[in-house]
């Protein structure tokens, strides 16, 4: 089976807190132990703030260009990248590099924001909130080169409860496939490859502190079972993994996202 390559990325995209670098970095510790790898430990911690898209694709660009280059060295040697990074920012990059390797694969994106604005829509111009939407190719990032865009059917939506008005529009208008029901999902995905964005704050806030709390999210356990489920069903090719800001809990949500680690490690 494909060895993993597991990477965290320190340096800051879009973050708004200090958390996201340091429960990175514990995270990647606990994901080598049980994967039996030493984890890649790249960039470092920058000055969060509250930046504008604009501001952070400008001051944050290398950040998110090596995020995609991780995904792409690993796709390219033949390994299951598991990046770890403190923002869905990276995703402007990463799933690029994805169909790059991969053209037909699906996205599931877990996360309880479907970060599918635009610049257009934003209310609040956070460029965490408008990634998904820009490797969609919805808007113009500076980063077309990273790979092609990203068909939206190609994306199958979980977990996600905190949409703007007109961002639920663009869901619904662009073919992506929203599933309510998480009983649901495997079946929605069931025989095709599958990258894998899961943002922590798809865990109920009562499980898991987020810096967008939004309730009514999974259960550790449900979100494990989920993943079980998904990881049956499909041909799971890389995942990555953001806005873990809990390091006291890393131990908590490694054995929660095991699922998605290849099976010859996993036996």
């Amino acid at each position: 089976m494909t060895d993993p390559r597991l990477v965290a990325l320190l340096c800051r995209t879009s973050d708004r807190g200090p958390e996201g670098a340091s429960g990175a970095e514990a995270l990647a510790g606990a994901l080598g132990e049980r994967v039996g790898v030493k984890p890649r430990l790249v960039g470092s911690p920058g000055d969060p703030r509250d930046g504008t898209g604009e501001q952070d694709l400008r001051d944050s660009r290398g950040c998110i260009l090596e995020a995609g280059g991780q995904i792409d060295d690993a796709l390219a040697d033949g390994e299951f990248p598991i990046l770890l990074s403190s923002d869905c920012t990276i995703c402007l990059t990463t799933i690029p590099a994805v169909l790059r390797h991969r053209p037909r694969a699906s996205v599931l994106w877990l996360d309880a924001h479907g970060d599918f604005n635009t610049p257009d829509t934003t209310p609040s111009g956070f460029l965490g909130g408008m990634c998904l939407a820009g490797a969609c190719g919805l808007w113009e990032t500076g980063f077309e080169s990273a790979g092609p865009t990203l068909d939206p059917t190609q994306v199958v939506m979980c977990g996600v409860r905190d949409l703007d008005a007109q961002e639920r529009v663009l869901i619904e208008t662009r073919g992506v496939d929203l599933v309510d029901r998480p009983s649901l999902l495997a079946s929605a995905l069931e025989g095709r490859e599958v990258f894998v964005h899961l943002d922590c704050d798809v865990l109920d806030p009562s499980v898991m502190p987020a810096r967008f709390e939004a309730t009514g999210g999974l259960s550790d356990g449900g979100l494990r079972t989920l993943l079980t489920e998904v990881a049956e069903a499909t041909s799971l090719i890389g995942c990555e993994i953001t806005a873990f800001g809990s390091p006291e809990l890393a131990e908590r949500v490694a054995a929660v996202v095991e699922p998605l680690l290849p099976l010859k490690v996993r036996d």
